[in-house]
């Protein structure tokens, strides 16, 4: 017998995420394979904020879902050879059994040297949600981009490949520690922290004509004054998240913004990853190379342990993780 354990949501998120919002759940199953079953353990789980308001607990226990990357430590799927590795959907959990495989992904380029974790960072959907939501901008160089939550998953990749275009590249992040990051490591051309300086003092400095692209992952009170005060005629914006209002109970309601798009000529577009799912290919061909020569850096903060799941996944809210949370769960190899 194989001992599961899950991260459970008995009963729904309230208010501020918490982690007693989340319960352990244990059960036994069987190593008693049918012909196509596959037994995998999970090596890295993913956390990202998008949990918090996309997506429904899994089966009877109200396994909390998500992605993982796993190894296959049992088959009878000869498409799945013993040690291999792959990605699924399986949600918060220690183990998973797959009925046929077909629930199953493989990595969709060789790792090299790099660790298993980038399939659910760097190159897995935060890295394809930087590559298309700055596409849908349409930058063009020597524009100016402005990125908040910069030192997150995604955002510390948007400003990257926005500097490789030839655009300046602005970010905003919740430490000075993350700023440094940014334009010391990253090559930003400024980073602020947003809970030292206004807006207005910070394009004052850095953008006094006015913003071109902007790629919004926070939402709220900062996207607003964005749009009603520091973007450029033609001016584009995408909206990838909101993370300011995901634990908010009721909606906020601001000024009408409608005239300030209107005669800034405003483009404002939100976008979901998959949308764009044909064309996943593409953004590996062009990201893996950038990635394994060191011309496309990030970072992870890495949970070790399975019991470390909910810590990881509040922490996000709190600010606590430079780059991608990731939880290592298994032995690789």
């Amino acid at each position: 017998m194989v001992k599961i354990r899950h991260w459970t949501l008995p009963n729904g998120f309230k208010a501020h995420v918490s982690e007693n919002d989340l319960k352990l759940v244990e059960e036994d199953l069987s190593e008693d394979l049918q012909q196509g079953e596959v037994l995998l353990e999970s090596v890295y789980l993913s956390v990202d904020p998008y949990m918090r308001i996309h997506g429904d607990p899994i089966g009877p226990h109200k396994t909390m879902f998500g992605e993982a990357c796993l190894k296959v430590i049992k088959t009878r799927n000869g498409e799945f050879p013993l040690g291999t590795l792959v990605l699924a959907n399986s949600g918060w959990r220690s183990h998973y059994l797959s009925k046929d495989g077909k629930d199953l992904r493989s990595i969709p380029y060789d790792l090299g040297s790099l660790s298993p974790s980038v399939s659910l960072g760097v190159l897995g959907m935060p890295g394809l949600t930087a590559y298309f939501g700055l596409r849908i901008l349409e930058p063009k160089a020597g524009e100016i981009c402005v990125v908040n939550g910069a030192a997150g998953a995604v955002g510390s990749l948007v400003g990257q490949l926005a500097k490789q275009k030839g655009l300046t590249v602005i970010g905003f992040a919740g430490s000075d520690e993350k700023c440094n990051w940014l334009t010391n490591d990253l090559k930003f051309d400024y980073a602020f922290n947003y809970k030292k300086i206004s807006l207005e003092d910070a394009f004052k400095k850095a953008a006094p004509k006015g913003v071109d692209v902007f790629f919004d992952n926070v939402g709220g009170d900062f996207f607003h004054e964005m749009v009603t005060k520091h973007m450029a005629h033609n001016g584009r914006v995408s909206i990838c998240g909101s993370i300011s209002n995901y634990n908010d109970t009721e909606k906020h309601k601001f000024p009408q913004i409608n005239m300030d798009i209107l005669f800034h000529e405003l483009t404002i577009r939100g976008f979901m990853v998959y949308s764009f799912e044909k064309e996943f290919d593409t953004a590996f061909n062009d990201m893996v190379p950038l990635v394994k020569k060191g011309e496309l850096k990030f970072k992870e903060t890495l949970f070790e342990g399975f019991e470390q799941m909910p810590a990881a996944f509040v922490g996000l809210f709190k600010g606590e993780n430079t780059g991608k949370a990731i939880v290592k769960a298994g032995n690789y190899p």
